[in-house]
Formats: structure tokens, sequence, C-alpha cells
């Protein structure tokens, strides 16, 4: 039994730790999705808080009702008092106690209501706040988010085009070495072929002082200067 706990206890630390590795690799997301969930929830308030204004404001004109009537009735006790009607003015009296029972309970609804409204307004605006100052800490994250892939993404590029960059550049060293070595036939080809020509046989006697003999027109010309020198 003890094996078989350890077990279990290892098995629900590995799931735990799964657990929170899925949070962590998601938690951008959720982090976001409980922003659009605390909104909704915003939303709700917000619907909530004007029924309770529009019931504070209907019993405020209830109230003001109750007020002219019972003011009105007052004034029937009066006048039943002033003519000795007394049967009449306790008649009147009697609706006049009804309805500041009446009155009474609008005021405690009015006031619940406005209490219940500014807890209601405070607690909107509050979570307005933290919404607005939650929906910048989540665009600072996805921004941070975004450089450090684009910087792992150019970290990893550049390790893998280091090494592309020396393939190319030995594949640069081939061929430059290639095309060498084609001039350098082009050039041994060129030479040879210059020593089978006349164009070489040429050179060497002039290299050696030894020219061809001129045109007879060219030696009757250096001889008659010479008989003029």
């Amino acid at each position: 039994m003890g094996i078989l706990n350890k077990i279990l206890t290892a098995f629900r630390g590995g799931a735990t730790e799964i657990g929170e590795s899925i949070v962590d690799a998601n938690s951008t997301r959720i982090f976001e999705q409980e922003i659009r969930d605390a909104k909704k929830h915003l939303t709700n308030a917000k619907r909530e808080l004007t029924d309770v204004m529009a019931k504070e404001m209907q019993a405020s004109r209830e109230i003001e009702r109750l007020k002219r009537s019972v003011e009105e009735h007052e004034g029937y006790a009066t006048q039943a008092l002033e003519q000795g009607n007394e049967e009449l003015a306790l008649e009147v009296a009697e609706k006049i106690a009804q309805l500041d029972q009446e009155l009474s309970e609008q005021q405690s609804a009015n006031d619940s209501y406005n209490q219940h409204a500014a807890r209601l307004k405070e607690l909107v605006k509050k979570t307005e706040r933290q919404l607005s100052d939650y929906q910048r800490q989540l665009s600072m994250v996805k921004t941070t988010e975004s450089v450090q892939k684009a910087t792992a993404t150019i970290t990893d590029s550049f390790a893998s085009s280091n090494s592309k960059l020396m393939n190319a550049k030995d594949s640069l060293e081939r061929i430059k070495a290639r095309q060498q070595q084609f001039d350098d036939k082009l050039k041994a080809s060129e030479t040879l072929e210059d020593e089978n020509s006349d164009k070489s046989l040429q050179a060497k006697l002039a290299e050696a002082g030894i020219s061809e003999k001129k045109s007879d027109a060219s030696a009757v010309l250096d001889r008659l200067k010479a008989k003029k020198g």
C-alpha cells in the first residue's frame, strides 16, 4: 500500500506539472479570455445598475405623488373639521395614515435603491479602471511576446544560416577556383599557340638582335644615305 500511495502521489504530481505547463504555455490566451469574461460581467452589472436606477426613479416619483396626496387629504381633513364633521375628518385621517404608511415604504425602498445604485456605480467604475489597466498590460504582454518570438526566430535563423553561409562561402571558393583553372588553361593554350607560330620565332630573333633582311628598296636607300654621309 505504501508503494501504491507513492505511485499515486507521483502521478498526481506529474499531472500537476503537466497542468501548470499547459497553463504557462497558454497564459496570454487565458489572461485575454479572463478579460473578455470580466467585460461580460461588467456589461451585466451595468444592465443591473440601469434597472436599479430606473426603479429608484419610479420610487422617487411615487414618493412625490404620495406626498401630494397626503397634503391634499390633510386639506380635506382640515375642511371637515372646520365644518364640524369629525366623522368625515376621521375617515380622511385614516386615508392619510394609509398614505403615510405607503410613503414610508416607498421612502425605504427608494433609500435602498439609492444605496444599491451608489455601490454598483462605484464597483462599475472600479472594474472599468481595472479592465482598462489589464487591457494595457495585455497589449504590453503581447508586444513583449511578439518581440521575444521574433528574437528567437532571428537567433535560430542566424544559427542555421551561419552554417548555410559557410556552405555558400565554400561554394563560392569552388566556383572561383574553377574559373581560375579555366583562365589558366586558356592562357597556357595561348602561350603554346604562340610558341608554335611565326610570332614566337620573330620574337626570339628580335630578342637575339637578328632581323629579317630589308626589302631591296630599303637597302638602296640606306646605301645612298651612307654615300652621302
